[in-house]
């Protein structure tokens, strides 16, 4: 069978189709920059125009695609196969061609660490180095699980191939059931990766902020170990916010406490929504966007942003900074996850 051709006629790219690969993998693979964030069907950053040819969907209900979206034929590259040579027309940037190529590898767990009482990390060895940027995530197949699942990383680029991933349980997920229920230390499972375009920039000479809730802990936690790992630290400092439900909710102090000039440079603010009427919660409450306007010194233009978390907290965060206090969109990194 011939290998299927993709001609995106937006920008005149052209690539192949890989046994496996959608046809977004398949563009980042090329180092074709097609836009997406979430690689995951929810996100809806990846939306093209079908103008020749056939295309096998994935996921014909992903919520990526409104009603009009489909009314008007689109599909989502993320959750489409090329059956053939096929031409497109789909949005792509520079800022979306991979600075790493993903690739496929065979993993091993090798351990695993209670973070909270619905928070694991989950460490997985490959071959080779683990060759991502701080900030990235990767695809997991997981047995029994019949598509990828995107999870973020929570380490850094090392020559070890070490790649650990921080996960919240999803009540009735069937990723999160593999990974807690089933996996054992030894077990394999492929991994993709990685993606994602919210990775740090060593370069933005800022103040940096992340602002973490849930499983958004493990990206944020990366950026801030990047951080420390590049020197960044030794003339900018860092504000880590962590949004939870309740105080057992909260996280992630006791991994920053490790890395040199916390306390001094990296400052840590937890942030409780439901606090509990006894008044034992010492700390911040409330919405944490509205916590980080009140927390940090000076405009918050004269800050780096990074966060990740739930839909409603990265969708509150980029309208109070950009509508409410005029923060420059390229100060802003997050991925959209549904």
């Amino acid at each position: 069978m011939n290998t299927p051709v993709i001609l995106n006629e937006r920008d005149g790219s052209r690539f192949e189709q890989r046994d496996g690969d959608t046809i977004l993998r398949a563009a980042l693979r090329a180092g074709v920059g097609l836009s997406y964030e979430c690689n995951s069907g929810g996100c809806g950053g990846c939306k093209f125009d079908l103008l020749s040819g056939e295309v096998d969907t994935l996921w014909a209900d992903a919520p990526g695609l409104t009603a009009r979206d489909r009314q008007r034929g689109r599909h989502l590259a993320c959750q489409c196969r090329a059956r053939g040579a096929v031409s497109i027309k789909a949005a792509s940037a520079a800022e979306y061609v991979p600075l790493r190529t993903p690739r496929r590898r065979q993993a091993w767990l090798t351990g695993v660490s209670e973070i909270t009482h619905d928070l694991r990390e989950f460490r997985f060895r490959t071959d080779g180095v683990a060759d991502f940027l701080p900030g990235q995530y990767a695809m997991l197949d997981l047995p029994g699980v019949g598509a990828s699942r995107a999870y973020s990383l929570s380490n850094t680029p090392n020559e070890e191939g070490e790649w650990h991933f921080q996960i919240r349980r999803v009540p009735h997920g069937q990723g999160t059931h593999a990974l807690f229920d089933r996996l054992a230390c030894g077990d394999e499972i492929g991994l993709d990766g990685p993606y994602g375009v919210a990775w740090l920039r060593t370069a933005a000479p800022r103040d940096i902020v992340c602002v973490a809730g849930g499983s958004g802990l493990a990206p944020m936690i990366s950026i801030a170990r990047g951080a420390a790992e590049a020197g960044m630290l030794e003339t900018r400092k860092l504000y880590f916010f962590y949004g939870a439900r309740t105080p057992r909710d909260v996280c992630g102090q006791a991994m920053l406490e490790k890395l040199e000039g916390f306390g001094e440079r990296i400052h840590y603010i937890p942030v409780v929504s439901l606090p509990g009427e006894d008044g034992a919660w010492p700390g911040e409450t409330g919405y944490v966007h509205d916590a980080l306007a009140r927390s940090l010194p000076g405009g918050l233009p004269g800050f780096e942003f990074y966060f990740a978390g739930p839909p409603p907290m990265t969708q509150a965060l980029q309208e109070m900074l950009m509508v409410g206090h005029r923060v420059p969109f390229e100060q802003i990194h997050f991925d959209r996850f549904f």
